[in-house]
């Protein structure tokens, strides 16, 4: 689950989510298992999901990679990426003119596929340097290896050709020095490690480089739809997780809060409250988490509330079941917090 102060919003298209399991399968790990792994119910990857939680899917990289004893998971996750894992999105690339035009969709639209990181094109002196910022920072590995080994397999393919290599930098450490030869394998040369930002140059002209199999007739259609999906997401879809997270706070005081009392405070039946929470890409414990959390850093600024008292507030039968929480959502236990 992500932790109860992750961004809720962040989500990945399950379509995204899929050469991750055909990766993990090709080593031996089924979906139950990365399932089991990573604490969540049975069946939550397969089917396939409409979207995942992003926060999921890097836990789910670092997972793979651990029960497949894969050094290299994400360039391996990156290698299976196919026009249908990045949805809408992709077939708009496949209806551009050029690369540089699908450059600038994938600028536009990638939100569609991900919330993993956004994309940047910059072009000076006659060379291009495309930039992925990601959300998750230097430490996610696999993560930045998947985005552009993905970027490099899929630009092969909507080219027709091999493309020449990027001089490729990359801010994580590159692992073990060892193992590096997969680099050169999977993305045509070594990449820089360690580098202040995830950064690809390679010659502009490449930008006019015609998209062989483009169907342009269709862009303004694709466009059209993209658009609109655009707009869906700009609006305001929590409501229901406003209204869960105020019924949490109002009735935490007075005893331990269940999703079924919630639910009968709501109107709603218990399975409706759930779907309409997954349908806003939340669950009640993740509300519930982030209410307990917002409220305990308010109660211990207040030096008149003892550990026990705010314990109580916030709807927990003993002091240690407060202290356990409060350690895996803060990393420190809430005395130490409150020093």
């Amino acid at each position: 689950m992500p932790s109860p102060h992750a961004d809720l919003t962040r989500r990945v298209a399950g379509s995204y989510l899929q050469p991750l399991l055909e990766a993990a399968a090709a080593r031996g790990v089924t979906a139950a298992a990365l399932e089991h792994a990573a604490g969540m119910p049975s069946g939550a990857l397969q089917p396939l999901p409409d979207s995942l939680h992003a926060d999921d899917y890097v836990r789910l990289l670092d997972i793979g990679a651990q029960l497949a004893s894969d050094p290299h998971f994400g360039l391996h996750v990156g290698e299976r990426v196919k026009l249908g894992t990045y949805s809408v999105y992709g077939l708009i690339l496949l209806s551009c003119r050029d690369f540089g035009q699908a450059f600038e969709q994938t600028m536009r639209y990638e939100q569609l596929a991900h919330d993993l990181g956004r994309s940047a094109l910059t072009v000076a002196d006659g060379v291009a340097h495309y930039t992925w910022h990601s959300n998750y920072g230097p430490a996610q590995r696999h993560l930045a290896d998947s985005v552009f080994a993905g970027i490099r397999v899929f630009g092969n393919w909507l080219a027709g050709v091999t493309l020449p290599a990027a001089q490729l930098t990359l801010t994580h450490d590159g692992g073990a020095p060892a193992d590096r030869d997969e680099y050169v394998r999977v993305l045509g040369a070594m990449p820089a490690f360690g580098a202040a930002a995830n950064v690809a140059s390679f010659d502009a002209a490449l930008l006019a480089y015609p998209v062989p199999n483009a169907d342009v007739s269709l862009y303004p259609v694709l466009q059209q739809h993209a658009e609109q999906l655009l707009r869906q997401r700009a609006q305001p879809d929590n409501a229901i997780t406003q209204q869960v997270h105020a019924a949490i706070v109002r009735n935490l005081a007075h005893g331990q809060v269940r999703l079924a009392s919630i639910a009968e405070e709501l109107k709603l039946s218990p399975r409706t409250l759930q779907r309409k929470l997954s349908e806003a890409g939340a669950t009640f414990q993740q509300i519930l988490d982030q209410a307990r959390f917002a409220l305990a850093k308010d109660y211990l600024r207040q030096p008149e509330l003892s550990l026990v008292d705010i314990a109580f507030l916030l709807g927990y039968q003993e002091q240690s079941a407060f202290n356990h929480a409060f350690k895996e959502w803060a990393g420190v236990n809430p005395g130490a917090y409150r020093a």
